[in-house]
């Protein structure tokens, strides 16, 4: 575990390192630049690129290994498992921007790039606990989304891939599934209620409560058309859903929700298939962040 300086920085010797080289950002040459950043600091790390062996198991061994930092070099999938391997009480976590999307990394080093962040932590780092949420098994930090306009997911995926057809295929998919079965849901066990769709925003973005806000921020989704649907998902990716008119926000600690057939999900930008019942959680203490220390002007 890492200890602290006198000035109460944390104190940063071990590092364990995982890259994927074919995430967005990253590229094959990783591990080298990776070397480079750390030669100048007196560490010692244990590089490790996904192909090696399973993620979890990538993870679970460098956790395992009990170093300061785990650092993440991948997309949000990768980021979001990392958070949920170390816990509380695990080594301090650098989920660097190496996504498409980077909503985890963007939250905590806005517009750096991954190796101006990893400079940035090394030389002048700081504790940030993160809280966030777990839907079933599923743990997210930043956003979830619950209900049919989480399907635009996945035509957002093809066009990122460059697969036009599949993405306009898609696109008409979930179209055709709004609508066709409602969400229902009840929060921190109040009245039993229904809309189409679901978001639950974590403190460590939510622009409509404090930050230290003991809960989530839940926004139910009610559009009228289809499109309203197609309105909110381009508020989704934008990461505006508290500005658009059909939605309804509140703050909550637990939700229950169900549906006729699977739920689709997004979680921290990543899209995941729920079964038929989902239970949301806030998560106080999910894991602690190492990120770049704040500066105050003289």
């Amino acid at each position: 575990m890492a200890g602290a300086k006198t000035d109460g920085r944390p104190d940063i010797r071990r590092i364990q390192v995982i890259a994927n080289p074919a995430s967005g950002s990253v590229g094959p040459n990783v591990r080298g630049e990776v070397e480079v950043i750390l030669a100048r600091h007196d560490v010692e790390a244990v590089i490790h690129t996904t192909g090696e062996n399973r993620l979890e198991d990538l993870l679970a061994a460098a956790v395992a290994a009990k170093p300061d930092l785990l650092v993440i070099i991948a997309g949000d999938g990768t980021a979001r498992a990392a958070g949920e391997a170390a816990g509380p009480d695990g080594p301090l976590v650098a989920p660097l921007p190496g996504g498409t999307m980077n909503m985890l990394p963007g939250a905590l080093y806005g517009t750096r790039d991954w190796k101006t962040a990893l400079e940035d932590i090394l030389t002048d780092g700081e504790v940030r606990p993160i809280s966030g949420g777990m839907v079933d098994r599923h743990a997210f930090y930043v956003a979830a989304i619950l209900g049919s306009p989480a399907l635009w997911a996945r035509a957002r995926e093809a066009v990122r891939l460059g697969r036009v057809w599949l993405a306009v295929q898609r696109a008409r998919w979930a179209l055709n599934q709004a609508f066709r079965g409602r969400l229902r849901f009840t929060l921190d066990g109040e009245r039993r209620e229904k809309s189409e769709a679901l978001s639950f925003i974590c403190p460590l973005v939510s622009q409509g409560v404090d930050n230290d806000i003991a809960g989530l921020e839940a926004a139910a989704l009610d559009p009228s058309s289809a499109l309203d649907v197609f309105r909110l998902a381009l508020s989704a990716a934008a990461g505006n859903w508290r500005i658009d008119p059909s939605v309804h926000v509140t703050i909550c600690r637990q939700a229950y929700c169900w549906a006729g057939g699977k739920i689709p999900a997004i979680l921290d930008g990543e899209p995941v298939s729920l079964d038929r019942t989902a239970l949301v959680r806030f998560r106080p203490n999910a894991f602690r962040a190492l990120v770049p220390a704040e500066r105050t002007d003289p």
